[in-house]
């Protein structure tokens, strides 16, 4: 009994039943965590209310003429260029992807250990790093044409005049490509978990009803696969629709390229979010029809599938192997491998014109922004997840609610990733200018700074930041609730019987126990903030390069071999987090085999 009154804040009540201590602090969903959650999501959202607000309202100082032009001209040849990238895109991403992911996985070949992780390289590769290398390969120039030109004997002049054609890569077809070259892992890794997780039983179902090969893909893997494909699918087209850095390269005129034109061509921020706020409503368009063409189908996988451990796995000898082995390692060899060659060829034939110390302050100013970015948005990502776990659960345990606030405000913080970055751009900046106008009204008011301190947050570090963080918190937000959804609601409840409040609670319980999703979650972030191009090209401070908008900018002036550098570090940095998902995927290959 004294072992029993000892326990602090605990008591007897009448009948002797031991009561537990009650919590001192509010685990309610206005308490602090939830009011800070509400506050982080708010300013994620900000960005995308500001830009309906200009796009819809104007601020009154913009041309109003400016948008009837970009309608009676440009514009529908923005919706068809756009329009057009997108099919050949989601065309081809799905065919290379289904058909590596489909090899991958039904058939044993040579090198397969090999392919498996290989053909998510060229995840590595920024698509306006790989635009640059293809041109400088394939161009008049490069070493692609003047070989031609030597293996057939006709000097520079000859091969203008003689009417040879050769493919313009600096085209819409030739930017489908590049998008292709990229994005095609994003249906690759799903295709292919889907492929492994239902392989043994349907392929052994399909044998049994005498279905051949082919059958066996197109009736029965295939439609089992398509949610996983669709979703897939629907990533790579919502960054090719995002891209700006290869379109404004190659001179394609698609609505990422027409919203800086409005901008800085036209002087018309209205103009340019009402372009930004149709990219966006197109890229929920496609979204939407992706979601209507899965319906209701979903397909449910047991946990105790044979697959797993006893994949319905082809051995082909060498003589048959030829034809998986060169469809896994063209995507290989096109999207990654002839790129860097290409890069590396010109950053060791031009090493003089190579300004080192240039690099290393460009170098150090994308690790700084990167990694503030990295910390702050793990930080606010364990906030918002711990935040929606306690509304979800509170809101089961007393049937309010709570729940449907706590997935509210999940996508809420998530919208910002769906976000092109020209279109963030635009979001942002809205914000960040009435901010910076109260700023100066008030310290002038103060008489602080003797007159107007100018901008404050506009074209600083703190923007740029917050750009950052509204686009990449969802990449780390998905890691981190994946981390706390293996931690047991039992943890919860203890701290909670022991008197701790939800911080305490998060900081000392939780965060010991999932720093491998936050770590791998700032790394993925950082990766993201490095390539980060349109948002960085518009809101960074002045004379401030990132490895992304140097990049940019030598290759929009043809100095390619400055470029390289800068390129090749990217690439460098890309393939870490790669790695990491390689292994995972060789060690679960080794268990399935």
């Amino acid at each position: 009994m004294n072992a029993v009154r000892s326990t602090r804040g605990s008591s007897l009540d009448k009948s002797g039943v031991f009561q537990m201590p009650k919590p001192r602090h509010s685990w309610s969903g206005w308490s602090g965590l939830g009011i800070t959650a509400w506050v982080v999501g708010g300013l994620i959202a900000l960005p995308m209310v500001a830009l309906i607000w200009l796009a819809v309202v104007g601020n009154g100082s913009v041309q109003t003429g400016a948008w009837a032009h970009l309608a009676s001209t440009v514009l529908p040849r923005y919706i068809g260029n756009s329009l057009l990238l997108a099919l050949l895109v989601g065309t081809g991403v799905a065919a290379v992807g289904v058909a590596c992911a489909w090899v991958t996985a039904r058939y044993d070949f040579p090198g397969k250990r090999w392919f498996e992780w290989a053909l998510i390289l060229p995840l590595a590769m920024p698509a306006y790093v790989i635009a640059y290398a293809y041109t400088d390969l394939l161009q008049f120039t490069g070493p692609v044409q003047s070989a031609l030109r030597v293996a057939l004997g006709i000097d520079g002049l000859a091969w203008r005049q003689s009417g040879y054609a050769f493919p313009e890569v600096r085209s819409l077809p030739g930017l489908a490509l590049m998008l292709i070259f990229v994005l095609y892992p994003y249906v690759y890794l799903p295709a292919r978990a889907a492929f492994l997780e239902r392989a043994a039983s349907v392929m052994e179902a399909g044998r049994l009803l005498g279905v051949t090969g082919a059958q066996a893909f197109f009736r029965l893997a295939l439609p089992l696969a398509r949610p996983a494909i669709a979703g897939g699918t629907l990533l790579a087209l919502m960054e090719a629709l995002a891209d700006f850095g290869a379109a404004s390269y190659f001179a394609v005129e698609t609505f990422t390229t027409g919203i800086y034109k409005a901008w800085f061509g036209l002087r018309d921020l209205q103009a340019a979010a009402q372009l930004a706020l149709s990219l966006l409503a197109l890229v929920l368009l496609i979204k939407w029809v992706e979601h209507a063409a899965r319906g209701r189908g979903h397909v449910v996988a047991s946990g105790r599938d044979q697959s797993a451990r006893n994949p319905a796995v082809i051995r082909l000898p060498r003589a048959r192997a030829w034809g998986p082995m060169l469809i896994c390692a063209l995507p290989v060899l096109l999207g990654f491998v002839l790129p860097t060659l290409a890069l590396l060829r010109v950053l060791i034939g031009d090493w003089a014109d190579v300004s080192t110390h240039r690099f290393a302050l460009t170098m150090w100013h994308s690790v700084e922004v990167a990694a503030l970015t990295a910390v702050l948005a793990v930080t606010l990502a364990l906030i918002l997840a711990y935040a929606a776990r306690q509304a979800q659960r509170n809101g089961f345990k007393t049937r309010s609610g709570q729940a449907s606030s706590g997935n509210a405000l999940l996508h809420l913080a998530t919208l910002g990733y769906a976000i092109p970055g020209a279109v963030l751009a635009v979001a942002i900046l809205i914000p960040l200018t009435r901010i910076d106008q109260w700023l100066a009204a008030a310290l002038s008011a103060l008489g602080l700074f003797g007159g107007s301190p100018g901008l404050i947050l506009t074209g600083s570090l703190a923007g740029l930041i917050y750009a950052y963080l509204v686009r990449l918190i969802a990449v780390a937000l998905t890691n981190v609730q994946s981390g706390l959804a293996r931690v047991t609601p039992a943890m919860d409840d203890a701290a909670r019987s022991l008197g701790a409040s939800q911080w305490r609670t998060l900081n000392e319980v939780h965060r010991p126990m999932i720093w491998r999703s936050v770590g791998v979650a700032g790394l993925f972030v950082f990766v993201d903030a490095l390539k980060e191009l349109p948002a960085t090209l518009v809101l960074r401070p002045f004379d401030f390069d990132t490895l992304a908008t140097a990049a940019y900018t030598f290759t929009k002036d043809e100095r390619l071999a400055e470029a390289a550098l800068p390129c090749l570090t990217l690439v460098a940095v890309g393939l870490v987090p790669l790695i990491w998902v390689g292994r995972a995927l060789s060690g679960h290959s080794k268990r399935a085999s």
